[in-house]
């Protein structure tokens, strides 16, 4: 291996490695920050000053909240980054995700984590993985198609390493990020998600999310119930993500400022804790525990998971920096472990382990949401090595991907783009047309003419430049309109040419996109279209033949990308 090819996968490999240092290190902090300030169960468990519990529920999340808000105020776009900035990056082949908001919004991250915040673990992880991998490709120097597969290598590297799944890293870069498998990105993908699984188990390893035993399924016709437990998931991942949605809606109109609002949310939350604690940090323990039969009654088990949704929505939606991956799990566990508790209840007869419910619950919730189906089923095959339960996972997930893809798209993070005027819907040359603007196209190439002109005179100026159209230009620059040669030909001579301008002809904005002129130009008929500045003055002409190179130079770039081999 020569040349690029090596260069690309030396570059996967240190990627891989750096990730999953970074990954361990960040769970590791929140485990111990968790157990220092009293969040963690074991650690509330042994804490006997019922008064400084008390308080430190209350407080401790709001503090956390308020050094949120103000790390907050040190990023571009003043919130904190997050996967769906990736997708974005890797999506409009910009290649290039920004290390410093990146970092900052670890750093957020881990205070919200490791002080209660109900928000998820995995997101920041990833988004610091694509982080560090787009850092390293501008080391490396690499083009755009290089940086947005180091990107996804710090992704891969992440999944990899938190979930012991490295199959399922290669699976999530190239599924949720890339969005599609060209084999020039796989090697550099497999690499980084290989050495960051070795390097996560040979430095600080950290405990697996969960363990199952030996499960089998009883009967048959139990993956009927699968399938519709898959349904019914979907509208928990719905009813999960239109929350979180509503929420940051509802947020946007609060009368407090941004700084302040993970503040308010983190005391918000504390509050609730003190009567409900499982609604504290990542979940884990509460999701470990539904796997366990008789842990939660039916009722408890309704109530800590809408508990556990709703302070999931009030946290992210007010600012709060953190994922909905690992929400989305301990939700979905619940929801698992009630729908087979219930059925159990209902048929009265002996059905497979809880756990099976609660796996294909957790899996049927969590796919929709961060739009990864195939990544959901294999992290269960490689976490538990049952056949069995991964083919019962299989089944929930196809019907709740399905439904919730139509009624929500394809996950919360494509919904939460679109929000921001990026609708991923219309495919990857949509998104790449129209985040590049026509202002590099404009061309002087234009004949330009004062309205009181005689229109025997614009007829030559026209016949000189070899143009059929000429734009109307006031004295101080400002376009005033365009003729048509074919228009002045049997009119008087001596008439002013601002007479005879056409009604309808269009004019663009340099930032109009090269998506919006192509549509534009639809019904056009003529050589080129004035372009011009915010004050109306003409910057020059965009020609249809130049938007029709640029639009197949980017359409190639793109075909390029995910079709190479090496």
């Amino acid at each position: 291996m020569t040349g690029q090819p090596a260069r690309i996968v030396a570059l996967g490999a240190a990627v891989g490695i750096g990730a999953a240092l970074i990954a361990n290190v960040f769970v590791f902090g929140i485990g111990w920050l968790n157990d220092l300030l009293l969040i963690s169960p074991r650690s509330r468990m042994m804490e006997t000053r019922t008064d400084l519990l008390a308080t430190a529920t209350v407080v401790v999340p709001a503090i956390g909240g308020l050094a949120g808000g103000l790390i907050h105020c040190l990023i571009g776009e003043r919130r904190p980054q997050a996967p769906a900035d990736l997708i974005a990056a890797v999506q409009s082949r910009s290649g290039h995700a920004p290390f410093k908001d990146g970092l900052l919004s670890g750093v957020s991250a881990w205070i919200s984590l490791g002080f209660g915040a109900s928000v998820g673990l995995y997101g920041p992880i990833v988004h610091l993985g694509g982080t560090i991998g787009s850092g390293l490709a501008r080391v490396f120097r690499t083009d755009v198609t290089g940086g947005n597969t180091a990107i996804a290598c710090g992704v891969a590297a992440a999944i990899s390493t938190v979930f012991n799944a490295p199959i399922a890293g290669i699976l999530f870069a190239h599924e949720v990020i890339l969005r599609h498998f060209a084999l020039r990105a796989f090697a550099p993908v497999a690499v980084a998600s290989v050495l960051g699984f070795v390097t996560a188990n040979a430095v600080l390893p950290q405990p697996p999310l969960f363990q199952v035993g030996t499960v089998e399924i009883r009967h048959l016709w139990e993956f009927g119930w699968f399938v519709v437990l898959g349904v019914a998931s979907a509208a928990v991942a719905m009813a999960y993500m239109k929350a979180i949605l509503t929420m940051t809606e509802y947020a946007g109109r609060l009368p407090v400022p941004a700084i302040l609002r993970p503040a308010l949310a983190g005391a918000g939350l504390g509050l609730a804790a003190l009567w409900f604690p499982e609604i504290l940090g990542i979940g884990a323990e509460t999701l470990r525990l539904a796997f366990i039969p008789g842990a939660f009654t039916q009722w408890e088990l309704l109530l800590v998971l809408t508990l556990k949704l709703l302070a999931t929505a009030w946290c992210l939606g007010m600012g709060f920096a953190g994922g909905v991956f690992s929400p989305a799990l301990v939700i979905g566990s619940l929801f698992g472990a009630l729908f087979g508790s219930v059925l159990g209840s209902a048929l009265g007869a002996e059905l497979s382990a809880l756990v099976v419910y609660a796996v294909c619950g957790m899996v049927a919730v969590t796919a929709p949401v961060i739009g990864a189906p195939l990544t959901a089923v294999i992290i269960i095959f490689e976490m538990t090595g049952s056949y069995e339960l991964t083919i019962a996972a299989l089944a929930s997930v196809s019907l709740a991907n399905l439904l919730a893809s139509r009624y929500y798209g394809r996950s919360l993070f494509d919904r939460q783009l679109a929000d921001r005027g990026l609708d991923l819907s219309g495919g990857r040359s949509t998104i790449i047309l129209d985040s590049r603007s026509i202002r590099d196209l404009v061309s002087d190439r234009c004949v330009r003419i004062h309205p009181e002109t005689p229109v025997e005179a614009a007829r030559r100026s026209m016949g000189r430049a070899g143009s059929a159209d000429a734009c109307l230009v006031s004295d101080d620059g400002r376009y005033c309109g365009t003729v048509r040669l074919q228009d002045l030909v049997a009119v008087d001579a001596k008439e002013p040419v601002g007479h005879w301008r056409d009604p309808e002809a269009i004019s663009m904005s340099a930032e109009t996109s090269i998506w919006e002129a192509m549509n534009q130009l639809r019904e056009f008929v003529g050589e080129g279209v004035p372009v011009l500045d915010d004050d109306s003055r003409l910057l020059g002409t965009v020609f249809e033949s130049d938007l029709i190179d640029a639009y197949l130079e980017l359409l190639e770039s793109t075909r390029r990308e995910e079709h190479a081999a090496a």
